[in-house]
């Protein structure tokens, strides 16, 4: 077996929130579970009882109890959790009124913001009563347009707490995107503010919220909260007033007692394949599900302090704000984690003192390329855990983890889905961590890899399947008449097995699980299936090389790789290079990751989570129609891929 990157002392394991749940488990169930395998292959063995132990755990509030877990057998899709009961999200998020802090506030700006637990508490009551008099009740839609502040946050309870649909975009979606997702589920109230800050620079939003509010006729009410300046122009916005005018009262809280199952957030698929899904999911399944996460699988505790580079369009903004659920204090960030320099969030998280820090692969591979070592350059010693997800994190990033941040922290690789706002795979605190390796599946998933005849695999790349439901899984697409969208979404490549489309391999020695991207990005020359991922973790580390996008193109009966690369200023796709990159591929991949062709872009594709989209370049490529430029945070890019096409015609 490999050596681990890092193995939790005795210490840590006696005082994990795991250990304190695997306690009650023994206790409740007469068992004697003592390890994470052991205590995963309880959770999907029996299901209804660990939901039951999970919900006791995190304490979680409510006005009336369950009356079962699940029917057993239970629909897949369709399961009903947790009927009879009644509870609040907003409550739950809400449980400490004190005076410790709930949300620290950094822009990019410098502009700041702190709000103890008691202060959140009165300022949600105060909009929720607002949105009531308004005309907003449970069922009704309200809507964000906004970047990452804490009236945000404060929104979003608000709505909650009346049982309202809560759906938001970050204000760097253009207005015809934004219009897209918010526009299907025709919101009552949009939230929305004059502008944002990116790259030292103010940038102007009200105009994009008027094109957003012109296209949207079930808009009564538009408020705006002003962030780039003090007295916005509110023309030409329904019912426009500003966030502290229509917040100025106070009165005493209300939560709305709701069903288990009552909807909560409507979250957006990217779109790169047409207009964007929305998921409707519920109350009581996200909450359990994120506690779930955060205290077993983060080990949150209400001493620590969270932080996670995020906006309001990704599900880790849903994901973060169920932290205040535990009591820890919240940092928010908004604006470009680079700027004004590489070090900038850094000094933010030595000044604040954070202990558990949220980012992507992309921002470690930027650490990585800047030679940044932030382990001598700032005081971690608070530092105790880092969250990477948004895309698959190469084995030399992890080392660069240990090597150059912090030798004895919790690496904490996550990867899951908007589909089920939180995770399939993960992290725990009691368990070691391996290079390259997520730790295992999260509990209560029971998840597998299949091959191409379906039959779970180990130690060999496969589809990511889950064969039960869990609570936050969808309860609906928006306008999905008959579930047809949801069936065809995950379910009609394994009747009753939810197909996830990630790409993995389940190491059998030590339970870890490697991510390769997206499985409908999944090469196949010659009909030999190759995870993009592993030619980004080759491509992505040569000197010249600041970004790559690696497609399939239908070619002669067979199918071809190209490899797009964006090049660091300064040098430029020579025949040496070339060869350079097609030898590294060849000795640390294998002969089949060698692409057929090597172009020079100007830029390479994403979404607006940070995910690059492969998708859309594969259909220029094959001749295909792109069905929605504006789901990318950077459409002009596919007009040079358009460009090439005559040129890769005759290569």
């Amino acid at each position: 077996m490999r050596k681990p990157l890092w193995e939790p002392s005795d210490e840590i394991k006696e005082k994990a929130n795991l250990t304190r749940f695997m306690a009650l488990v023994n206790q409740k169930h007469a068992l004697s579970l003592s390890s994470y395998p052991e205590l995963y292959d309880w959770s999907v063995r029996d299901i209804p009882a660990f939901w039951a132990a999970v919900w006791e755990f995190a304490g979680l509030e409510a006005t009336r109890g369950y009356d079962r877990v699940l029917e057993q057998p239970a629909l897949f899709p369709g399961a009903d959790w947790f009927p009879g009961a009644r509870l609040n999200f907003a409550q739950n998020l809400l449980r400490w009124r004190d005076d410790q802090p709930a949300i620290i506030f950094q822009g990019e700006s410098q502009k700041t913001a702190r709000l103890t637990y008691r202060e959140l508490h009165n300022r949600v009551a105060g909009l929720a009563n607002a949105l009531r008099e308004a005309g907003v009740s449970a069922g009704d839609r309200v809507c964000a347009y906004l970047p990452n502040l804490p009236e945000t946050c404060i929104a979003m309870l608000a709505a909650a707490s009346i049982g309202a649909l809560w759906a938001s975009c970050a204000t760097d979606i253009g207005p015809r995107a934004a219009t897209d997702r918010l526009g299907q589920v025709e919101p009552k109230v949009l939230f929305a503010c004059d502008g944002y800050f990116y790259k030292g620079k103010a940038f102007d939003s009200l105009s994009a919220a008027r094109e957003v509010a012109r296209n949207i006729p079930s808009l009564e009410k538009v408020v705006v909260v002003p962030y780039t300046g003090e007295n916005p122009d509110l023309g030409g916005l329904p019912g426009a007033v500003l966030f502290d005018d229509f917040t100025s009262g106070r009165g005493e809280m209300e939560f709305a007692p709701l069903s288990f199952s009552h909807p909560l957030y409507v979250m957006f698929s990217s779109g790169t394949t047409g207009k964007p899904k929305c998921m409707v999911q519920g109350a009581g399944g996200v909450l359990v599900n994120h506690l779930k996460e955060l205290l077993l699988h983060t080990d949150l505790k209400r001493s620590d302090t969270i932080m996670y580079i995020t906006t309001c369009s990704w599900m880790m903004w849903n994901w973060l704000m169920s932290s205040l659920a535990v009591g820890a204090a919240m940092v928010l960030y908004d604006g470009n984690p680079a700027y004004p320099g590489p070090r900038a969030l850094w000094h933010l998280i030595e000044r604040e003192k954070v202990s558990v820090f949220g980012t992507s692969a992309s921002y470690i591979n930027f650490l990585r390329a800047e030679g940044l070592r932030p382990g001598t350059e700032h005081d971690l010693a608070a530092l105790r855990e880092i969250l990477q997800t948004g895309s698959a994190l190469s084995a030399e990033g992890f080392e660069y983890v240990y090597r150059e941040i912090k030798e004895d922290l919790h690496f904490n690789s996550i990867s899951g889905g908007t589909d089920i706002n939180g995770c399939f795979a993960g992290g725990n605190i009691i368990s070691p961590v391996y290079a390259g390796e997520l730790q295992g599946p999260c509990l209560g998933m029971k998840i597998k890899a299949y091959d191409t005849k379906g039959q779970p695999v180990l130690d060999q790349q496969g589809e990511l399947v889950c064969e039960a439901p869990a609570p936050s899984m969808p309860l609906y697409f928006w306008g999905d008449r008959d579930n047809q969208k949801y069936l065809d979404a995950y379910f009609r490549d394994y009747p009753g097995v939810w197909r996830h489309g990630d790409y993995v391999l389940v190491h059998g020695d030590t339970g870890g699980i490697t991510f390769f991207g997206r499985s409908d990005a999944v090469l196949k020359p010659s009909g030999v299936r190759i995870g993009t991922a592993e030619i980004y973790d080759q491509v992505d580390r040569l000197p010249e090389v600041a970004d790559s996008l690696a497609i399939g193109q239908s070619w002669q009966g067979d199918q071809r790789v190209i490899l797009f690369v964006r090049l660091k200023e300064g040098f430029s796709l020579t025949d040496d290079l070339q060869a350079g990159i097609r030898k590294t591929l060849r000795e640390n991949a294998s002969p089949r990751h060698v692409p057929a062709v090597i172009l020079a872009v100007p830029d390479i594709p994403y979404t607006f989570n940070g995910k690059k989209v492969e998708s859309a370049v594969t259909n220029i490529v094959n001749g295909r129609p792109v069905s929605n430029r504006d789901a990318l945070g950077n459409p002009a890019s596919l007009d040079f891929y358009e460009g090439l096409l005559p040129q890769l015609q005759e290569r």
